[in-house]
């Protein structure tokens, strides 16, 4: 029979016979209660939670949606779902899985890339070859020789057919051509041919009879490897070269021997002059400053008077010349200083016709036509092909990394050159692309070289490397056919490096000379190539900047360079290779080369710290252009958190302009006056413990202390404290204290302790006597409270 939920009322009454049977029927009775209340419980909690789920149903979507968004982003304290935990895990398997989804989208959050307005310009030409050739002039026959045999030149170029018989004949002249014209040769065969046929034949010991400054080490070595090609036959005359980076013991042996022709950077020069005896410069006949703007602008203005002065105190005839690509303000004036009824020779195509001026007056009409020129344009190779490519900040890095890949990879005989503004950042991409492009985890087959790619190298030039790998880099380079060689402006300046055929400007310049300067590195007598200028979208006025002095440059898109990823399966992302190359493609390869790019960065705090350092040069440097040029360049155009994408970092880091080293310092004063405060304290509060619980103990302490620092004074201290003894003073020691007596000894402990521990936290500013002080306390103490 089943249980129902009802409970009977009453019973009917048992037998007297039955009280066994009716104690069982009453605690079976009293189990069917407790299970009938027991259910009821349960049927109403459940309707009670039914009731409330059915409430929480009926609610609007939208509060429940609200209430959901607003507990998810409470903060850090709210927990997260289990679920979502499994669903965040799965997902990090599947990014580690998948190349390219690590890295935040870099075509997301890009600011709009605005079309380039070119205004169309007639650039200034020169015509680079003449049809005279060396065997018209009165040379050497041997130097005409040596001309043709060795240096393979036959023809002289414009500028040549204008200096060399000016100079032949004596003039002091200012030369103005453009880059790769050859201005190298134009005073390196008058000086030979002028030293050579002198009647007494030179001798080594004479000393210098021609000096030579150049503004960089490597355009040093370049002048001392022209001069010792054109001496071959003239072996009795010595060329020899003063550069930083090399050892001055050395250079004081080979001036010691005798230098002839002295081709030397201004800073080692004045260096030999102030520590050097045997330097003199009593025979100088000639003296070239070549590329004499960059002269002045490294900030050698006081170095040339310092050498100019040397040599006036010694010799006061000499032949003088200026040569530079382009002229400044600062380069006239030295001109008015420094040379004597100048010759002004300007290679234009107007003035291809026109005689050199013979007259102080001509020499000003042809400086001021000089100065308009200057105003109006700058000369421009004919061979040179100019383009611009304006890239988000975000995408700078893999943008150069694509250009890069397919100069080496899908094209042959490529020898690039690119350009940066510090030398944290050459140092920060030569190592990146060295590891990830050719041997790092961009790499197929762990590390090796993809199949089909030439045997190519990259190289770094900056002026913070030693001088011996400087010059090693150098002449590689020169020698190479291939090659990509990072750089900054200190391989801007004269520097003959054949068979280039790119040039990069990564970092925009600072200036339209340091512009015509680095993109002269190519299409050099005669021969074609091409440059390359990277802008953010923010930078895209210097493109009018540059059209206002007559420079002429072409849009390059970006897309067209990010396209060659879609060739290299290296870089291929989540989708089939059987798909058509499309705009989604190149993105996601294009996240799969930053991917890459991170993932190195971050591989160690000593590369995360690189990058940093890297990233910092790089706003330094980019706060540095001129006044005229901060509307373009301006870090408050700048979005550093793009930027420091474009570094490999994955977020932008903090206090980046911060002095860390002032904070550091700040740090540990503010560590040290705590930790004086606390000394202070701590001491103040041994004194007062020590002076509760008695003053035999601590004063025994002190005098211990005091014992074993000034032996000979504490004998002393004694014998003027210790009181006489008087009567009954023995007794009074031994005898048992009294109530009073125990009230004022209480009382003398509570006075003493306010006393000294006034005294401790006073008494501190007597430095060294502190001690001796506290000695004459303690025997004070000892002798009024006993």
């Amino acid at each position: 029979m089943a249980v129902t939920d009802e409970v009977p009322l009453s019973l009917p009454e048992a037998p007297a016979g039955a009280s066994g049977t009716s104690s069982r029927a009453r605690a079976a009775l009293a189990r069917r209660r407790a299970q009938a209340t027991k259910r009821k419980r349960q049927a109403s909690s459940e309707a009670a939670l039914a009731k409330r789920r059915s409430a929480a149903s009926s609610l609007p979507a939208k509060k429940t949606a609200a209430k959901d968004a607003k507990r998810s982003f409470k903060g850090k304290a709210q927990k997260v779902f289990s679920q979502k935990k499994s669903l965040a895990s799965a997902s990090e398997k599947n990014q580690e899985q998948k190349p390219g989804v690590k890295t935040s989208s870099l075509f997301k959050n890009n600011p709009e890339i605005p079309e380039l307005h070119r205004p169309v310009v007639k650039q200034v030409q020169e015509k680079v070859f003449s049809s005279d050739a060396f065997d018209e002039l009165d040379l050497h026959p041997h130097l005409i020789s040596t001309l043709n045999t060795v240096l393979n030149v036959f023809n002289m170029t414009s500028v040549q057919k204008q200096s060399i018989p000016a100079l032949l004949e004596g003039r002091d002249a200012l030369v103005r051509s453009q880059t790769g014209s050859g201005k190298t040769l134009a005073y390196c065969i008058p000086v030979v041919q002028s030293l050579q046929a002198m009647k007494t034949k030179i001798q080594r010991g004479d000393g210098p009879y021609a000096l030579v400054l150049v503004p960089t080490r490597e355009l040093a070595l370049q002048s001392f490897d022209t001069f010792q090609k054109l001496l071959k036959p003239f072996t009795w005359i010595v060329p020899g070269v003063l550069m930083g980076g090399e050892k001055r013991k050395s250079e004081k042996a080979r001036l010691r021997k005798g230098i002839n022709i002295l081709i030397s950077t201004p800073g080692r020069l004045v260096d030999h002059i102030k520590s050097t005896k045997n330097i003199h410069f009593s025979r100088i006949r000639w003296l070239v400053l070549d590329e004499a703007d960059r002269i002045l602008d490294l900030g050698f203005e006081k170095t040339i008077t310092v050498i100019l002065n040397a040599i006036n105190a010694e010799c006061q005839e000499r032949q003088n010349v200026l040569l530079s690509a382009t002229l400044t303000e600062g380069v006239t004036r030295l001109a008015d200083i420094s040379l004597h009824d100048p010759v002004s020779i300007s290679v234009l195509d107007e003035s291809l016709d026109e005689s050199y001026s013979t007259s102080e007056s001509d020499f000003d009409d042809s400086d001021s036509q000089s100065s308009d020129d200057e105003l109006d344009g700058f000369a421009i190779p004919e061979g040179l092909d100019q383009y611009v490519v304006l890239v988000p900040s975000k995408l700078r890095l893999v943008c150069l990394a694509a250009f890069i890949l397919q100069k080496c990879k899908f094209e042959t005989e490529q020898k690039v050159i690119v350009f940066f503004s510090s030398c944290e950042l050459v140092e920060f991409h030569y190592h990146l692309f060295l590891q990830t492009l050719l041997s790092g985890p961009g790499a197929p087959a762990s590390g090796q070289l993809p199949s089909g790619w030439p045997l190519f190298s990259f190289l770094r030039l900056h002026g913070s490397m030693d001088q011996e790998e400087r010059t090693a880099v150098f002449r590689e380079f020169a020698h190479s056919g291939t090659g990509i060689l990072f750089c900054t402006d200190v391989a801007a300046r004269g520097l003959d490096l054949p068979q280039v055929t790119w040039i990069v400007q990564y970092n925009a310049p600072s200036s339209p000379e340091e512009y015509i300067h680095r993109v002269g590195r190519t299409a050099r007598i005669g021969c074609r190539g091409s440059s390359l200028l990277f802008l953010v979208p923010s930078e895209a006025e210097y493109v009018s900047s540059l059209a206002s002095h007559k420079i002429n440059v072409s849009e390059m898109k970006m897309d067209d360079i990010l396209s060659v990823l879609t060739r290299d399966d290296t870089f291929q992302g989540r989708r089939c290779g059987n798909q058509a190359d499309g705009p989604q493609e190149i993105r996601e390869r294009a996240t799969v080369l930053q991917t890459v790019f991170e993932d190195y960065v971050h591989s160690s705090e000593e590369t995360v710290s690189w990058a940093k350092r890297a990233l910092q040069s790089f706003i330094r440097a980019y706060s540095t252009y001129p006044r005229e040029l901060k509307h373009i360049f301006h870090t408050r155009l700048l979005h550093l958190g793009h930027v420091a994408k474009s570094f490999g970092l994955r977020d932008p880091p903090q206090n980046l302009s911060g002095p860390a080293v002032k904070k550091k310092k700040a740090n540990a004063k503010r560590a040290d006056l705590r930790k004086k405060t606390q000394k202070k304290h701590h001491l103040a509060e041994m004194l007062r413990s020590e002076f509760e619980s008695g003053l035999e103990a601590g004063g025994a302490k002190v005098k211990k202390q005091n014992r074993d620092a000034e032996p000979d004074s504490q004998p002393q201290l004694q014998q003027r404290l210790r009181p006489a003894p008087g009567p009954g003073s023995g007794k009074r020691k031994n005898a048992p204290m009294k109530h009073k007596e125990t009230q004022k000894g209480s009382l003398r402990d509570r006075t003493s302790q306010k006393v000294f521990s006034n005294l401790a936290t006073t008494g501190l500013g007597l430095g060294s006597r502190w001690p001796q002080v506290n000695v004459l306390f303690c025997q004070i103490s000892q002798w009024v409270f006993p």
